[in-house]
């Protein structure tokens, strides 16, 4: 299994006028999730890409436990429990400031040829860094 984890804060900007989090947001954050994760294999959108392999998103699940609030200094745990091959999922825990589980969620993202825009064995540079983690 890959485990990741970052902090952020949520931003003013992020809030409903009940001061919760805005719903709406929390993709974006998984979003970040995501890139940080793989930036510590080395590993980027962007490089992927520039290579001919893009990872648009399949499929989102977000479940809201508890609201985070403005100014809150959120723990976000992505992790990745099985081999991608076509697909990745990605899990995400999401917790407050208290270490409570706020948010649970998922990513199933798919591995596309650029130039043919159908699905794609996961690259190999990609399968080499992330391997290990399973075997």
């Amino acid at each position: 299994m890959f485990t990741h984890q970052i902090k952020f804060r949520v931003l003013y900007s992020d809030t409903d006028k009940m001061g919760y989090m805005y719903y709406g947001q929390y993709a974006k954050y998984l979003e970040m999730g995501r890139v940080e994760a793989m930036r510590s294999l080395n590993l980027s959108y962007k490089s992927m890409e520039e290579s001919g392999v893009m990872m648009p998103v399949l499929n989102l699940n977000v479940k809201y436990i508890k609201p985070l609030f403005y100014d809150d200094e959120v723990t976000l745990v992505t992790k990745v429990f099985k081999m991608p091959d076509t697909r990745i999922h990605f899990q995400y825990d999401l917790l407050n400031p208290r270490g409570e589980l706020s948010t649970i969620a998922e990513t199933t993202l798919v591995f596309v040829d650029c130039e043919s825009g159908k699905p794609c064995l996961i690259p190999s540079n990609f399968k080499t860094k992330i391997e290990p983690y399973f075997s």
